[in-house]
């Protein structure tokens, strides 16, 4: 971990500000386009590289906007990574934007994001709050070795669950699934089964498949040698140097995920989810309890 001071903090698109804290990670997820070389790191990716300025660069750029929009975190490198633990900026951040009157919409595979559910609770009842949880691997065991470092797929729904309750409306990102190993309906059904069950406003999924490029590449067929042996050369031999890996089942399981999406009332197109994601209403109303019991929205 090292720090530096940062020039800026939020990039603006379309009335969206994106915000990145942290840059690396070190959940360790085998996949993580994140480890690109067109990201243009300097430093070792497990280095984490801490905007140390970013609350004092927040609350100058927040002052200056006259119009309030969604401020989202986390597309990036995870806002909640075990260095969150002790330097809480992210924290301090929400605390800024709580005090300013801007929504926000956070992208976490952490559980960790459950010590901030106060001020998330205290921004969706005068703003908006979405939050995002990622979720690839419904079995323990593979999870753990798909994405090491961080907490299970239980323990995210769990997550989920608790927002919803709170009334905090929330996403899921079903992406990536890998080929050969979790583009199966046994593991995308239940998956999907316990998004309908917590109440998910909206699910994400480009396709059943991957993307790899150089840098990410190398990382993740070390880690198919490591623990799925033959595995690297099935997919060079599938997919060569191909920028996008779809799995051989992805037409059947899109036509499931959008059948349980269609008959649930869950967004399932990424454009009407990134809408959602983006839109801060003048006036919002936060979901209540009643509203998830009949399954309807104010």
């Amino acid at each position: 971990m090292h720090f530096v001071d940062a020039k800026g903090i939020l990039t603006a698109n379309n009335g969206y500000c994106g915000m990145n804290i942290y840059r690396g990670c070190t959940h360790g997820c085998i996949y993580c386009d994140s480890r690109s070389k067109c990201y243009q790191f300097t430093h070792p990716f497990e280095d984490i590289e801490v905007k140390q300025n970013a609350p004092e660069l927040l609350e100058m750029a927040l002052s200056s906007k006259r119009k309030k929009c969604m401020i989202g975190t986390g597309a990036m490198s995870d806002p909640y990574m075990h260095c969150e633990e002790k330097l809480r900026l992210t924290r301090k951040c929400l605390e800024i934007i709580s005090r300013h009157g801007f929504g926000v919409a956070v992208q976490t595979k952490s559980d960790r994001i459950m010590q901030d559910i106060d001020l998330l609770d205290e921004i969706n009842k005068k703003a908006k709050c979405v939050v995002q949880m990622t979720l690839t691997t419904y079995d323990d065991e593979l999870c753990g070795i798909i994405e090491p470092n961080v907490c299970n797929t239980k323990k995210r729904i769990e997550v989920l669950e608790t927002m919803q309750e709170r009334g905090i409306p929330t996403m899921v990102w079903l992406t990536p699934i890998l080929p050969f190993i979790n583009d199966t309906e046994e593991n995308i059904r239940p998956i999907l089964n316990e998004c309908v069950r917590v109440g998910v406003k909206g699910i994400i999924c480009f396709d059943m498949g991957l993307t790899l490029r150089e840098g990410d590449r190398e990382y993740f067929y070390e880690a198919l040698d490591k623990h799925f042996p033959g595995m690297k050369e099935r997919y060079i031999r599938r997919y060569g140097n191909a920028y996008e890996l779809p799995s051989p089942d992805s037409k059947e399981l899109m036509r499931m995920f959008h059948d349980i999406c269609k008959e649930n009332n869950i967004i399932s197109r990424p454009s009407e989810c990134f809408a959602y994601m983006s839109e801060l209403p003048e006036k919002y109303t936060q979901m209540s309890i009643f509203d998830l019991a009949d399954g309807t929205e104010e």
